[in-house]
């Protein structure tokens, strides 16, 4: 009982039934999966024992979960009818589409952790196939394998030999390199080593929010989707079984489509979490029965998981320590190879993304902005306005030139939303960009910066001023910050397909923790 309740209050994964699972195994009858290249990167160190130590040089332990439309459970046994129609599965199309995916990161003092989404759309160069979306990865090659495993038979068949493959062999083998390919392509999205995967399937999403006696939501406004089956009310309320699937799966009909799905799921999760911190679950012994059960049916772990070793890592955890977050993105209606609405990233801005949040507790206070020096005269600066957003733009060829001057700006204390590469041809020059060049933070901005011309762009929000970069830049960076991001920038793939019309304006998924005490309002 003891291994269980460590194992339930360190539930911090829990749209994929990670943290469910840790009770399942207990159990001793969860399924399994092997030959993954788990935390295998050369960037592993050491431990002095002639092992590899868990995570990114960086120390962070890292998770990749899977939510896949599978018509079978954890165990392999297809779901029946009434199950298919309760989870509005509709008809099997022989794709496997992996529409869920999240990375759990925690730093190796496990102060927190974070679940990071990556939406669906996102773009990615795939070794074999080339440029397509992520959540085909694991489809695409699972088909492919399949099909080149069917016809080592069928050439065994039409010479009179017996079937080299067993259809149970051809389908662990697909199974395989549908997780194995996947894997590689979030490795290499997010430039981090991946220490263990989790999977779950449909019917799984079903069992778990049944298990805790459902979950509680709360809609900015009615929907009603009869492709997921989501049909709502405004406003608070309690969700059951297939319930919970339908609101975590509406995609249509949503204000920003699968970015908005993205911030369903987070919610959802951020509350199944606070209800499983809770002692209502901790200590009832039917509800931990169920989400043992529930688990051993659903979710699916790689091999080499020590539960209790990551227990006691996480025990401390509450759930304000608990987030969900969204990866960068430099817009949501880009354009692939072949036309398809995409969502497009900046690989080198995704991978410095995940470096912050492997930082530890004393790592992010040493990191914090520093007041603003006095000025030369001893009086003191002006104070710097907390509404102000800043955007830093690389728009010339020194890689990192961005990155080190934002990391300046922010050592003044000010706030910097993000940095990226700059949108091809729209800026060759260095300046600031503000909707009123008269705007006293611009002009003092722009003089810190070594006295940078001001350009307008009226359509621009009163709060945000955009530092363009250029190889003409003369003014302050943070030289050890511009090396770090260049030798990152040198190492992440280069970006595939078309930035959209919102290039570098794109919203993502804001950011939720499973503290609190009622469920985040969201469309």
């Amino acid at each position: 009982m003891k291994a269980v309740l460590a194992s339930l209050a360190v539930a911090v994964l829990t749209v994929s039934g990670v943290g469910y699972a840790f009770v399942g195994r207990v159990g001793g009858d969860l399924a399994s999966v092997g030959n993954l290249d788990l935390g295998a990167s050369g960037n592993s160190e050491s431990r002095g024992d002639g092992k590899k130590k868990e995570g990114f040089s960086d120390g962070a332990l890292d998770i990749l979960m899977v939510g896949s439309d599978s018509r079978t459970d954890a165990q392999g046994n297809t779901l029946s009818e009434q199950e298919l129609a309760a989870l509005h599965a509709g008809v099997d199309s022989g794709e496997e589409n992996t529409d869920t995916i999240m990375v759990i990161r925690i730093p190796k003092d496990g102060s927190r952790a974070t679940a990071i989404s990556i939406p669906r759309d996102t773009y990615v160069a795939d070794d074999e196939f080339g440029n397509m979306k992520i959540n085909g990865v694991y489809g695409a090659h699972a088909l492919a394998t399949r099909e080149k495993l069917v016809a080592e038979n069928d050439a065994a068949h039409a010479s009179g030999e017996p079937p080299v493959h067993t259809p149970s062999d051809i389908e662990s083998a697909a199974v395989q390199a549908g997780r194995s390919a996947l894997f590689n392509r979030v490795k290499s999205l997010t430039g981090i080593d991946i220490d263990h995967y989790a999977e779950i399937g449909l019917v799984g999403f079903v069992l778990l929010t049944d298990a805790v006696g459902g979950v509680d939501v709360c809609l900015n406004n009615p929907v009603n989707d009869p492709m997921s089956g989501a049909d709502f009310p405004a406003g608070r309320q309690t969700l059951q079984g297939a319930q919970g699937l339908a609101f975590v799966r509406q995609r249509y009909e949503l204000p920003r489509g699968d970015l908005d799905r993205i911030v369903r799921q987070q919610a959802y999760a951020a509350s199944l979490v606070n209800k499983l911190l809770s002692s209502g679950t901790l200590t009832n012994p039917a509800k931990l029965s169920r989400i043992s059960k529930a688990v051993e049916r659903s979710v699916v772990l790689d091999e080499n998981w020590d539960v209790m070793s990551l227990a006691n890592q996480l025990s401390g955890l509450a759930g304000g320590n608990i987030t969900f977050a969204t990866i960068p993105v430099t817009s949501i209606d880009g354009v692939g190879d072949y036309g398809e609405s995409i969502v497009t990233v900046d690989v080198a801005e995704v991978h410095r993304f995940f470096e912050e949040l492997a930082k530890t507790r004393e790592q992010t206070a040493a990191d914090a902005p520093q007041p603003p020096a006095p000025a030369a005269d001893g009086e003191a600066a002006p104070a710097i306005d907390p509404n102000l957003e800043i955007h830093v733009l690389n728009a010339g060829s020194i890689s990192g030139l961005a990155a080190g001057v934002g990391a300046w700006i922010t050592s003044q204390g000010y706030a910097v939303d993000r940095t990226a590469n700059a949108d091809p041809g729209i800026y060759d020059t260095t300046q600031l960009v503000a909707a009123n060049p008269d705007d006293p933070r611009a002009i003092a901005l722009a003089e810190q910066l070594g006295g940078i011309p001001i350009t307008v762009n009226e359509g621009l929000d009163p709060n945000t001023l955009i530092v363009v970069t250029a190889n003409d830049y003369a003014g302050p960076s943070d030289q050890d910050e511009t090396d770090a991001a260049s030798a990152a920038e040198e190492m992440a793939p280069a970006p595939v397909g078309a930035p959209g019309a919102d290039f570098g304006e794109a919203e993502v998924s804001p950011e939720i923790d499973a503290g609190g005490d009622g469920p985040r309002c969201v469309n």
